[in-house]
């Protein structure tokens, strides 16, 4: 049998090392596979060469594997700084952000890192930077949205007649 060719291997090979590791699931089953060779005979050390890793890394799943079950090959709990809202002061920011700015008094019609910032400020007493307050956004489950700048007076028939007969059209 040929062997496959395959152009720019190094490519997709960092990418898709990166969606396995992106995500807990991926890496619990990365590790799950890993394991799985190991016990249909390969050594940690051939292991460890195909899937990217060290020979200790491999040993150490293993390890946890045996100590542990299949939950010890999910990720630990990583620690870092506790979050300045409570689950419980997120749900209701969560419930405010659903809203309309305007709706709680301010000028703006969309949620943005800035807006955010003062919000919680005000009604909180916390400060967080504009790009914390983004990655909330994130967290929180929403999107930063811009409307789209269009003139009201335009003419949409005369629009699409525009892009048909455009050059990029």
């Amino acid at each position: 049998m040929r062997k496959f060719e395959i152009p720019d291997a190094e490519t997709f090979i960092a990418a898709i090392q990166d969606e396995i590791s992106r995500t807990p699931q991926g890496r619990y089953f990365h590790r799950l596979h890993a394991i799985l060779h190991v016990l249909q005979g390969a050594s940690s050390y051939e292991v460890a060469k195909f899937y990217g890793h060290s020979p200790r890394t491999i040993q150490y799943w293993i390890h946890r594997l045996l100590s542990h079950g299949l939950r010890g090959l999910w990720d630990k709990e990583h620690p870092g700084r506790p979050s300045k809202l409570s689950r419980e002061k997120q749900k209701i920011l969560r419930n405010e952000i659903r809203r309309s700015p305007r709706e709680l008094g301010y000028d703006q019609n969309l949620w943005d890192g800035p807006l955010l910032s003062h919000h919680l400020k005000e009604h909180y007493g916390i400060t967080l930077s504009i790009r914390q307050c983004q990655r909330l956004f994130h967290r929180l489950g929403f999107t930063l949205q811009r409307p789209r700048c269009r003139a009201y007076e335009a003419d949409p028939l005369k629009q699409e007649e525009f892009k048909k007969n455009s050059i990029g059209g």
